[in-house]
């Protein structure tokens, strides 16, 4: 039984939270990443942000449908909805706009393991971490490639 160790890419390119977001675009659009890990000082991974977090700043403002309650005007998505959607919109830096619910998975977790959250979740890539460090990162890619050595 492989293991992801074997297969996975060691030299992860990660960025930090003070990364900004026209750096951010500049990698996805150079190295052809559609996601990367988002670490700490310490190597630690904190989150992952995606192409889709950052194309969320070019699209339109959705001016939510409200509700007219005698002087009171009450979005019916919530107000928080509004507010998170504005964040993202103007955001300048990956700190405002990853996600830190990451599924990960570990050096010695069989490739099958991969494979299966990959399909359940359409996901093109997988944070590799041990004992909350990231060591790695496996792609889509690098199964396909331990199928057909």
């Amino acid at each position: 039984m492989q293991t992801i160790a074997e297969i996975m890419t060691k030299d992860v390119l990660a960025v930090r939270r003070t990364t900004t977001v026209r750096e951010l675009a500049e990698i996805f659009e150079t190295r052809r990443f559609s996601s990367l890990p988002v670490i700490d000082d310490n190597g630690a991974l904190i989150g992952i942000v995606t192409a889709s977090d950052l194309i969320e700043q070019g699209r339109s403002l959705h001016i939510p449908t409200v509700i007219s309650l005698f002087d009171w005007v009450i979005p019916l998505e919530g107000e928080r909805t509004l507010e998170r959607e504005l964040h993202k919109m103007t955001a300048q830096t990956v700190g405002e706009i990853y996600c830190p619910e990451v599924v990960t998975v570990s050096p010695a977790d069989p490739v099958s393991k991969a494979a299966d959250i990959m399909s359940d979740r359409k996901l093109h890539a997988l944070p590799v971490v041990d004992k909350g460090t990231l060591v790695g990162i496996v792609a889509r890619i690098d199964i396909i490639r331990s199928i057909n050595p």
